[in-house]
């Protein structure tokens, strides 16, 4: 099993998986510290930003793996490996440990980062970053996510949407992978501070942008596209750990 370590901001669960392809799914987070971007809204920047570095751990893959069956009771179940932009950490070793058990892992990913272990995974989401991000795809990268990808798990996309820039992006990247289930997702605008998890959100104003995309999407017969909440959100606002 390779030396090297992950670094890792935080474990957590059992508890649901709160967007995208596997909504509603129980699942153990493995949250991993550090990300290639900085999206203007982003809700984990306490996994993010180098300031908080000092809180992410360096973890070998058994000890992580020690964490995980702790909390799953030893139960097989799916591991989700968020981030952060989780693609950037060794997380091979892990994902072969896991399987070895009986367990089965999902990853999140801008798509700017590809993997060789991509095909080891059991669910890739890909969620290239809209315009409101602040942040440019590249498509050559998404590109290269899927080819080492392929033959391996089943693949989404997610795009996370605020306003029309946002939703007009969305249907750029269906027209271009028309063949990949995509997940529409209201975006939250009031995401919390890293340091303050119990931060004031706007779930009305959350709201207000679901049922503006639900309207968006059927009257233009957008018929492929799914529109989920961020369920997590619902339950729980900005609370982390859960």
């Amino acid at each position: 099993m390779s030396g090297e370590t992950i670094r890792v901001s935080e474990i957590f669960g059992p508890t649901i998986q709160g967007e995208g392809a596997l909504i509603g799914l129980p699942t153990v987070f493995v949250r991993t510290g550090g990300c290639d971007y900085r999206c203007s809204w982003c809700d984990s920047l306490h996994a993010v930003d180098s300031a908080f570095r000092d809180q992410w751990i360096p973890m070998a893959a058994d000890a992580i793996w020690q964490e995980v069956t702790k909390l799953s009771g030893g139960k097989p179940m799916t591991v989700t490996l968020s981030g952060g932009n989780p693609a950037i950490q060794p997380l091979g070793p892990l994902i072969e440990l896991g399987h070895s058990q009986g367990y089965r892992f999902a990853l999140e990913t801008q798509g700017s980062v590809a993997r060789n272990w991509f095909r080891d995974l059991d669910m890739l989401v890909l969620s290239p970053k809209p315009p409101s991000s602040g942040m440019l795809t590249d498509w050559d990268q998404i590109d290269n996510c899927l080819r080492l990808s392929a033959g391996g798990p089943e693949i989404a996309l997610k795009i996370v949407v605020f306003d029309d820039a946002d939703y007009a992006f969305a249907q750029e990247v269906g027209k271009r992978y028309p063949y990949i289930p995509l997940f529409l997702q209201p975006g939250n605008h009031t995401p919390p501070p890293p340091d303050d998890d119990d931060a004031r959100i706007d779930i009305d104003g959350v709201m207000d942008r679901m049922h503006w995309l639900v309207d968006k999407v059927t009257a233009d017969r957008w018929f492929k596209a799914r529109v989920l909440p961020q369920l997590h959100v619902l339950l729980w606002g900005n609370k982390r750990g859960v």
